[in-house]
C-alpha cells in the first residue's frame, strides 16, 4: 500500500490488439485499482482511416511500437494481455 500522496504505480498494458477489448477492461479494471495506465496509442489494423495508404501503414506500425517500448520503460509493471494463450511477435519482443 502506498502511503497518501505518493506516486500511484504506473503499469503498461500490453498483448495484441486484435483483442482491442481486452486492453480496454484492463484500463478500467488498472485504473479503478488507482494504477496509472498506459496502453497501446493505436491500432493499425482498424484505425485505417488515420492512415488510409498502405504503404504508410509499416511505418506508422513501427513508430507506435518503438513509442510503446517507453511506455514500457516508464512503467513499474507491465501487465500482458495473453487472450486465449496468444502471444504475438510484438508482445513477445516487448
Amino acid at each position: 500500500m502506498r502511503r497518501a500522496g505518493a506516486r500511484p504505480t504506473i503499469v503498461c498494458l500490453c498483448g495484441s490488439t486484435r483483442f482491442i477489448g481486452a486492453f480496454q477492461e484492463a484500463n478500467l479494471r488498472e485504473t479503478l485499482a488507482g494504477k496509472i495506465v498506459l496502453s497501446i496509442g493505436g491500432d493499425v489494423r482498424e484505425d485505417r482511416l488515420l492512415w488510409a495508404e498502405e504503404s504508410a501503414r509499416a511505418a506508422i506500425k513501427e513508430r507506435l511500437d518503438t513509442l510503446h517500448l517507453r511506455k514500457i520503460d516508464l512503467a513499474d509493471e507491465v501487465l500482458i494481455l495473453n487472450v486465449g494463450g496468444y502471444i504475438g511477435e510484438s508482445t513477445e519482443r516487448e
